[in-house]
């Protein structure tokens, strides 16, 4: 019999002086660690990335008895010898070849008790690594429901390790896995132990197949060890009634159809239900924004406050209605298991235009918001198809562009509810097929290559564990506040100076209006003024008809003043001047310099451009919640021969333009924190709005050239 010398790695226990020992949680994907994460650590954990990565890093605090230890939720990785991204990260963190990152104290190693052998195999390599090791046996009441009896007594022997039995869906066991993971890195002679059972561990590995190749011999021994601890072999099966579900679910046609269905079922929950905790919120920070401005004098700290921080916060806080509600459902359907099913069916198609199947499902709730949908992209695992669904997410139609859409189709057709629904879906499919078109080049240039093959492990179906998915939904949302809502809020600060600075003097318009507009404005101001001295000479016995009717002219009047002046405002601040600047680039899609402050506008959100061409207009903001006020005020806009700003080729181009255009710093914001680079989020900025350009271009002029 042949053997085979593993070289053992002696431990790098370092005293921990004044740090809370650290402890890394390791196990297979799918093995129900990152559930006893959660469960261990509760509210008490934090995510950052690893120290000059993306791939984010979990750490939390474990108490016992007054002692403090340092969890860390390392990547689900099979083997620390043959990894790649993630786990390739995991396995260098717990080598201790991780620059940034301390080796680990200790280890617990989750190990699934319904596939022993897969897991022991992970299992065995940590124990060669020479630091202290507790082995959490999850998954025990599903082994009990397939009839197996786990032998701890055998498993602790063979991996000369404590074996705890736990469930993180009840939490059954928890208590013992906290005791003993406390009693690990309390005893100084648990490390220098360590040693002698990597050794031991190593001389079983050796000798138990006569092969030259370890990989074999781990495998013969994680095998021969599971089938004597189980008192079976367990193989690879999930049992004849998972199967049959899953012949169903995976079918290339029927699973389609169910994954379609589910899939719908997810868009619309995010879509309809998210908007009454949005509206709540929106309606809240604008009780607060006229709380605050009712408060103080009206002026510019007045409006710093109410549009720039109250405003800026708002357009954070919005946001999280459908990052919480995405996050809460994907989490459910993962720990059911039936996320892997669903790769499988979604690959067929992803893979033909350069995409994994694990891309459709952020794809898919983009149409909600991109933000969330760019967040989730960490399911993928190889960083080429990851960064390339990140490129093409904002693509899809998001619930910000619905109100410019809605917009520009009740300019257009009112009145014909069939060329609506027609332009709507048209949108819709626009952006999808732009989505696809851009996966494929950017597959074929700059970032060549072949999406991964889909090589999944189907896990067994679960009921999914609440509590565990609303801590996931707590910590993706204080990561989004947090990491995400700094920089919307800063952008949003920036927006509102650009919007507000110069400011036009109060008392007249300024230089740049029109002498018409110049005129009226002095006529509006004389009328108020003498409308102001009638209503004050009236006495207590006036005639009330009389009383009304010059209180109603009197603010007539003044919002007839008010709203040139917000008019001429917006083209004197520094984003109108920017307007005026750009116009001659964006005069071959047919828009003007109004059209363009709403462009320059609309990157803090794109539903701005609705507000700002309503007070360019000269309606003033309010009137834009007044959609037929709006429209109207649209239809009355003229070029300087006469003729309408908004006829059908313009319209038709502004449509095409925000359908296809990058109008949402935030989701740049989220783009470079993801990716970990500001270069990927130019690309994606740089190409949206060549594509964009390029396509209203071209519809613009076509359409203007069959009008004509």
């Amino acid at each position: 019999m042949s053997t085979i010398s593993l070289p053992v790695q002696q431990p790098k226990r370092t005293p921990p002086g004044d740090r809370p020992m650290r402890v890394a949680l390791v196990g297979n994907p799918n093995c129900g660690k990152t559930t006893l994460f959660n469960r261990l650590t509760g509210l008490r954990a934090k995510t950052s990335n690893f120290p000059g990565t993306t791939l984010e890093c979990r750490t939390g605090k474990l108490v016992v008895e007054g002692a403090v230890i340092d969890i860390l939720d390392l990547p689900g990785l099979y083997s620390t010898q043959h990894a790649q991204s993630e786990e390739l990260l995991a396995a260098q963190a717990l080598h201790g070849g991780l620059p940034g990152v301390q080796r680990p104290d200790a280890a617990v190693v989750v190990v699934d008790a319904t596939c022993l052998a897969r897991h022991l195999y992970l299992a065995s390599e940590v124990r060669e690594m020479g630091i202290p090791m507790v082995v959490a046996l999850t998954m025990m009441d599903q082994a009990k429901a397939q009839g197996l009896t786990i032998c701890l007594d055998t498993l602790g022997k063979e991996l000369d390790a404590v074996i705890v039995p736990v469930s993180g869906r009840t939490g059954e066991g928890m208590a013992a896995l906290s005791g003993a993971v406390a009693e690990m890195v309390d005893q100084p002679e648990v490390g220098r132990h360590a040693a002698a059972q990597a050794a031991g561990m190593t001389d079983r590995i050796a000798c138990t197949a006569c092969s030259t190749c370890p990989h074999t011999n781990r495998h013969t021994w994680a095998c021969g060890v599971g089938t004597a601890a189980a008192g079976t072999d367990q193989g690879t099966e999930l049992g004849p009634k998972t199967e049959a579900v899953d012949k169903a679910l995976t079918h290339p046609l029927l699973g389609l159809v169910f994954f379609s269905l589910l899939m719908a079922g997810l868009f619309i929950t995010l879509f309809k239900l998210a908007g009454y905790p949005m509206d709540w919120i929106d309606a809240g920070f604008g009780a607060l924004g006229e709380a605050v401005a009712s408060v103080l004098p009206e002026g510019l700290v007045s409006s710093f406050i109410v549009d720039g921080l109250i405003g800026g916060v708002g357009g954070v806080v919005i946001f999280l209605p459908q990052i919480c509600l995405l996050f809460l459902i994907l989490t459910l359907l993962e720990d059911t298991g039936y996320l892997a099913r669903a790769a499988v069916v979604a690959d067929r198609i992803m893979h033909k235009v350069g995409l994994p199947g694990k891309a459709f499902i952020p794809m898919l709730s983009a149409h909600a918001c991109a933000i969330p949908a760019i967040m989730s992209t960490k399911t993928i695992e190889t960083r080429r198809d990851r960064l390339i669904t990140i490129l093409v997410l904002p693509l899809m139609t998001c619930s910000a562009r619905l109100p410019v859409y809605a917009m520009i189709i009740a300019l257009l057709f009112a009145d014909n509810a069939l060329m609506g629904g027609v332009v709507f879906y048209g949108a819709y499919a626009l952006g999808i097929v732009a989505a696809m078109a851009a996966s494929f080049v950017f597959g074929k240039t700059i970032l060549k290559g072949k999406p991964q093959e889909l090589v999944i492990e189907l896990p067994p179906y679960r009921w999914p564990s609440l509590r565990v998915a609303l801590l996931t939904v707590w910590d993706r949302a204080l990561v989004f506040l947090k990491q995400a809502g700094t920089v919307i809020l800063a952008i949003s600060i920036v927006l509102w100076v650009l919007l507000t600075f110069p400011q036009a003097p109060e008392d007249r318009l300024p230089n740049i209006a029109s002498a018409a507009d110049q005129t009226a404005f002095v006529e509006y101001a004389e009328q108020a003024e003498t409308l102001e001295a009638e209503l004050e000479a009236m006495g207590e016995g006036a005639d009330e008809a009389l009383l009304e009717t010059k209180t109603a002219a009197l603010e007539e009047a003044t919002a007839a003043q008010d709203n040139l002046h917000a008019r001429y405002a917006s083209e004197y601040s520094i984003a109108g001047r920017a307007g005026k600047l750009i116009e001659p680039v964006f005069a071959p899609l047919g828009f003007d310099w109004r059209i363009d402050i709403g462009v320059v506008a609309s990157f803090a959100a794109r539903e701005v451009v609705v507000s700002t061409l309503a007070i360019v207009g000269g309606i003033g903001e309010d009137a834009a919640e007044d959609e037929a006020s709006l429209v109207a005020m649209m239809r009355g806009m003229q070029r300087p021969d006469g003729s309408p700003l908004f006829d059908l080729a313009t319209a038709l181009s502004l449509l095409v333009f925000f359908v296809l255009a990058m109008q949402c710093l935030p989701t740049q914001a989220v783009t470079r924190r993801e990716t970990g680079s500001w270069k990927w989020a130019i690309l994606q900025f740089a190409y949206m709005t060549a594509l964009a350009y390029t396509a209203s271009l071209i519809t613009y002029q076509v359409t203007a050239a069959l009008t004509s």
